[in-house]
Order: structure tokens, then C-alpha cells, then sequence
């Protein structure tokens, strides 16, 4: 099932299941069956629908965990070794986009702003040590993600990730949470799309370390939450990596699309100071 949450004309913020239809849309006007509960606890799709008003980033992340160098011919064009373990760094919760926002570029930092499609994995319930065998029972739905990012600031002038990865706006999330226990996360075609060029196109199964692989190791370094959001990597064809770089500007179209999930869409736009 589809799931997406958004604001009802009245501005109440809501769950619903929509069709595959509405799903692969922006979702305005489409109507929504409520879903009523927790979907960290118990929940049901009641025969209540609201239209969408608003389309809502699928959830409000409690944590932004983050691989790099995850897909091999990603880490062949960024010129690196193939990585040992994985590389995990985080985004900041204040960068959550929803469907159809823009991304702005940021002011003191507008020129190298690059764009990542990615498959972004939700967690349900609390996981701590997990075995690979196990790791797929504790997540709740997929994705689409764009891991925004601001390659001179991550590469040349901080030398490490954090601010790069975590600028306002640099966490599209959306358009709907898929539940279904039935998906291979990593048999997924996943590409990029800029101003209706394709840009990245791959396949998941291209990941150096799969989806219960990252989510075993990530559970022995810390707790996962239930809500935290792991972004498992982008494949080959980033803006830095191409000759000339290509890199977001003001009035550029970003989409990322994974088959059985949806189209994620934001425009880009050039921050504005108050």
C-alpha cells in the first residue's frame, strides 16, 4: 500500500492511502482513505477519505542516517576504493523537503549544489543489534530521497560532511511511504532526472552493502529508532562527477524515481534573505 501525509483543506494534517495513480502524481486533489492510529503502533485504512489540500513530506524523520560510497560504480566515477565497511554519516532533521517544495540554494553556499537519488528505508520499530537475517522485519516502508549536497563545502572548504549534507531544504523526502513486506529493496531501478534529462540510472542491486546488511551494522553502533530514515547511497551519474560538473541552478527540475515507489519532484530556487 501507498502512503502518504499531507493537509486536508482545513490545514489538519493527516495519513491516507491513495491509489498507484494518485501515488505517482503530485497527489493535489487526489482523494485519500484516512488511516487512523500510529503507523509505529497500531493503525487501520478506514473507509474516511479527505482530498489532498497539501502534500507533506511521508514522515518527520526522528533521525537522518546516511551512506556513502554505496553503490560500485558510484565510488568508481568518484574515483575511490571500493569501501570496506559502510560509510555512515548523518543529515540534520531541520533539512526534511516535502514533494513539490523547493530546494533552495543557499546563499553562502549557492555554486557546487549537486543532486543524489536515493532509496531511502523507514524503520518501525526499535532495533539494536539485528541480524542480517532479521534486519527487513524491523522496517516499516520505502522511499524516495534526494541527498542533497554542497560539494565545496563537503569536499574542499569544511572537510567533512555535515554542513554540506544539511543546508535547509537538502532532505526531499516523498512522495509516499510504500508498505509492503514483499519488496526486494535491493532489485529496484532507481534514476535521477534533471529538467527531464536522465542523469543517474541504475538498479539497487549495484549497492556494495544491501539494505539488511546496513541495517544490521547500523543497529550495532547505535539504536534505531522507530522513524529514523536510513539513505542507502546513490548510484553513478552526480553532477561532480561529470565532465563539465553539472550542478543544481535556480529554475532546475529534480526528480527522483524508483519503480513501485513513485517520482519525487522539487523544483530549485535560489535562497532569499529576509
Amino acid at each position: 500500500m501507498k502512503v502518504i501525509r499531507f493537509a486536508d483543506h482545513e490545514g489538519v494534517v493527516r495519513l491516507g492511502e491513495v491509489s498507484e495513480r494518485a501515488a505517482e502524481s503530485t497527489a493535489i486533489g487526489a482523494t485519500a482513505r484516512l488511516i487512523s492510529g500510529d503507523l509505529f503502533g497500531t493503525w487501520t485504512v478506514t473507509e474516511e477519505e479527505a482530498e489532498v489540500a497539501c502534500l507533506l513530506a511521508p514522515l518527520e524523520p526522528v533521525n537522518l542516517i546516511a551512506i556513502g560510497l554505496n553503490y560500485r560504480r558510484h565510488a568508481e566515477e568518484s574515483g575511490a576504493a571500493i569501501p570496506d565497511h559502510p560509510l555512515v554519516f548523518a543529515k540534520l532533521t531541520s533539512a526534511l523537503l516535502a514533494p513539490g517544495e523547493a530546494i533552495r540554494l543557499p546563499h553562502s553556499a549557492p555554486d557546487e549544489v549537486d543532486y543524489e537519488a536515493e532509496l531511502a528505508v523507514v524503520i518501525g520499530k526499535t532495533a539494536r543489534h539485528v541480524s542480517q537475517q532479521d534486519a527487513l522485519s524491523y522496517v516499516l516502508g520505502y522511499t524516495c530521497a534526494n541527498d542533497v549536497s554542497a560539494r565545496d563545502c563537503q569536499k574542499h572548504r569544511d572537510r567533512q560532511w555535515t554542513r554540506g549534507k544539511s543546508f535547509d531544504t537538502f532532505c526531499p523526502l516523498g512522495p509516499c511511504l510504500v508498505i509492503d513486506p514483499s519488496i526486494d529493496p535491493n532489485t529496484l531501478s532507481i534514476r535521477s532526472r534533471l529538467g527531464g534529462q536522465v542523469m543517474q540510472e541504475s538498479n539497487t542491486a549495484d549497492m556494495i552493502f544491501s539494505v539488511p546488511r546496513l541495517i544490521s551494522y547500523l543497529s550495532d553502533q547505535f539504536t534505531l529508532l522507530p522513524g529514523t530514515v536510513i539513505l542507502t547511497g546513490t548510484p553513478e551519474g552526480v553532477g561532480c562527477a561529470r565532465e563539465p560538473a553539472v550542478y543544481l541552478r535556480e529554475g532546475d527540475t529534480i526528480e527522483v524515481v524508483i519503480d513501485g515507489i513513485g517520482t519525487l519532484a522539487n523544483p530549485v530556487r535560489c535562497e532569499q534573505l529576509a
